[in-house]
């Protein structure tokens, strides 16, 4: 067999958001503000639950972790895209891109097996109140916590194994303004059916069966708590704590079940959702939380009250 011999891309060129001027301008002040607003919001958020005594529920204990994998997992694309709107050549080197694919599916991928496992605190605080203490104790939850981090490495191991194998010899153009498998696939020198199957079986079908799964708890939960509408405020608070972790259900999967649960072909959408699930929904996903939760707005202006506002007196 004729050995074929290929000249390896060192790097990647990025389209960005936009090539005209007046809009990249516009963009970059819409999203460092937004960023810049929300991002220490979400640190507050840590330091709240961190820092009040009264906040040791090991809801809260998941909240501190999936702000902290919120923060992380929108400061992996959006500085870079910040930077680029003033640069006319927007590069990123192979082993910068493979970086960036790495930690995005690494974060992403804990974030929705940690979703889940806030999933079981709420059915166990729910369906077994006088047993919840027990059963979510501090170590298992831990033990959660690290488990929806192994599962997000395990998956991104196995996205960057199927990538690093492909040749790349040219074009180097990625349609996007960061490096996901969706773009990088489509310039491979090779044929990527089997790596694009694998692919969409591993992210596609984990975010749909999750997704299903996330929504029929949540739904069985609502109807054992209107069963119970008049034991008064814990069930309101109970259903209200429902109702954000669906909303953040909602926002977290249907735009990677949007990009990753179908064949990689360019659509006219993809940037956009693409924005929204990299960087505008995992900031607002802990904010999303703290709004309907009265214990930690309390524990915040506490917070901003001791530490803030009395240093400034």
């Amino acid at each position: 067999m004729e050995t074929v011999n290929y000249t390896r891309v060192s790097e990647f060129v990025l389209t960005g958001l936009s090539q005209t001027r007046e809009v990249q301008l516009v963009l970059f002040v819409i999203f460092l503000s937004f960023y810049l607003f929300i991002l220490p919001g979400n640190i507050l958020i840590i330091c709240t639950i961190r820092l009040d005594p009264h906040l040791t529920s090991p809801m809260y204990f998941l909240l501190a972790n999936l702000a902290f994998l919120d923060i992380w997992y929108s400061s992996i694309t959006a500085p870079k895209m910040l930077v680029d709107f003033f640069v006319e050549r927007k590069i990123i080197s192979f082993r910068g891109c493979i970086a960036q694919l790495f930690f995005l599916h690494f974060v992403g991928a804990s974030e929705m097996f940690l979703l889940t496992v806030m999933a079981f605190d709420r059915y166990a605080a729910i369906c077994r109140p006088l047993h919840y203490a027990t059963i979510m104790n501090r170590r298992l939850c831990c033990i959660l916590v690290a488990l929806s981090w192994m599962g997000g490495f395990i998956h991104s191991i196995i996205q960057v194994a199927l990538i690093v194998r492909l040749p790349f010899c040219g074009p180097n153009e990625l349609d996007s303004y960061f490096c996901d498998i969706t773009q990088v696939v489509r310039i491979a020198c090779a044929n990527t059916f089997p790596e694009e199957l694998v692919m969409i079986f591993s992210s596609g079908l984990i975010s749909v069966v999750c997704f299903i799964a996330l929504l029929m708890s949540y739904a069985f939960l609502l109807a054992m708590l209107k069963k119970h509408s008049g034991s008064g405020e814990s069930t309101s608070r109970a259903m209200s704590t429902c109702y954000s972790h669906m909303t953040i259900v909602v926002l977290m999967f249907g735009p990677s079940i949007y990009i990753y649960a179908r064949p990689f072909d360019s659509f006219s959408l993809d940037k956009v959702v693409s924005v929204f699930h990299t960087v505008i929904f995992p900031l607002l996903n802990p904010i999303i939380y703290t709004l309907r939760n009265k214990e930690v707005k309390t524990a915040m202006r506490k917070l901003i009250n001791r530490y803030i506002l009395c240093k400034e007196k």
